[in-house]
């Protein structure tokens, strides 16, 4: 009787790894749906829609978009960790989804950790601050050290509250000491907006976002939190370059799957996702859009998201930023 237990155990595990490897060969099969937590036409979407189209492409098979903005990207994702984890469902996920909802709400409709599955770190779109043209802030520190003088004088936008723009600036606040108001707004489009008319002083966004005001003169770059030069803004220096130390920041989006799917399917879904990410065309595209094309294996980027979270959490906390 053992003997007869043991071959049938060895059967059954012989057939479920014959099974999980004819999966990972078979996909994709059908049609991936992609979720994307934002309205159409924002960085999010361009990026979901300018690699989908060459997933698409290469894997033979269809790629639908399918946006679900609201709740701060939670609707989305949680409408992803109730899907089936078989990797035909996957969300485009932004630190807001994985790193500052957890700190900013006492409770989520769904776990960062528990319920999604890392695929791969698609890209960064990196900070930078940007001042009104008509102020006179020579540079980043000379911003800073008009700022500290004046505590509580000066106000700056952001894109919402909880947001990377949002969080960027108070992460640069304090490292340096300085108090200034924030004022949330609907998005970066209207911030911009207000920042190039004077209404506020400073805001740091994204080359995305405001790549079209840099250029056309309404507002200018002081810094970019970078650790490196941007090369659509080579003549900006980051801020480690003037002195001020530890302020990296950008808005980072992934791909996460449904918790379950089987890491075969992982595996090969990580692979061609970099691979579109790659193609030249593609790459080029999403540089010029103001975006850091990245690639990442499942690994590096749950490492990303877990130091990440130990960074901003904190940060989150400390300051006593709530959502709820």
């Amino acid at each position: 009787m053992k003997h007869t237990w043991t071959r049938a155990f060895a059967a059954s595990a012989l057939l479920v790894c014959t099974a999980s490897a004819y999966a990972a060969d078979a996909y994709p099969a059908k049609p991936i749906r992609w979720i994307v937590p934002y309205a159409v036409g924002g960085g999010s979407d361009f990026l979901a829609r300018t690699i989908g189209a060459q997933l698409s492409e290469n894997i033979k098979q269809p790629v639908v978009v399918d946006n679900k903005p609201g709740g701060n990207t939670a609707i989305g994702a949680a409408e992803t960790a109730r899907a089936a984890p078989d990797g035909y469902t996957v969300l485009s996920a932004d630190n807001g989804t994985l790193v500052f909802n957890p700190a900013l709400y006492k409770s989520l409709s769904y776990s960062p950790t528990k319920d999604l599955a890392p695929v791969t770190l698609m890209g960064r779109f990196p900070m930078i601050l940007i001042v009104g043209p008509n102020t006179d802030f020579k540079d980043a520190k000379d911003f800073v050290a008009k700022i500290k003088s004046q505590p509580g004088k000066f106000s700056y936008a952001s894109a919402g509250a909880g947001s990377p723009h949002h969080l960027a600036m108070e992460l640069l606040k304090e490292r340096t000491g300085m108090r200034m108001l924030h004022i949330a707004y609907r998005g970066a489009a209207p911030a911009l907006v207000d920042v190039a008319g004077g209404q506020l002083s400073a805001m740091m966004t994204d080359l995305a976002a405001g790549n079209a005001f840099i250029k056309g003169g309404k507002v200018r770059p002081l810094a970019v939190a970078n650790p490196t030069r941007l090369a659509q803004l080579p003549d900006v220096p980051t801020f480690a370059e003037l002195g001020i130390q530890d302020v990296v920041a950008s808005a980072q989006v992934g791909m996460v799957a449904p918790a379950g799917t089987p890491p075969e399917v992982i595996g090969a879904l990580q692979k061609q996702v970099v691979a579109a990410i790659n193609t030249p065309a593609i790459n080029k595209k999403l540089i010029e859009f103001g975006i850091e094309p990245v690639g990442s294996t499942p690994q590096e980027y749950a490492a990303l998201i877990k130091s990440e979270s130990a960074l901003w959490q904190k940060l989150i906390r400390d300051l006593q930023i709530t959502l709820d």
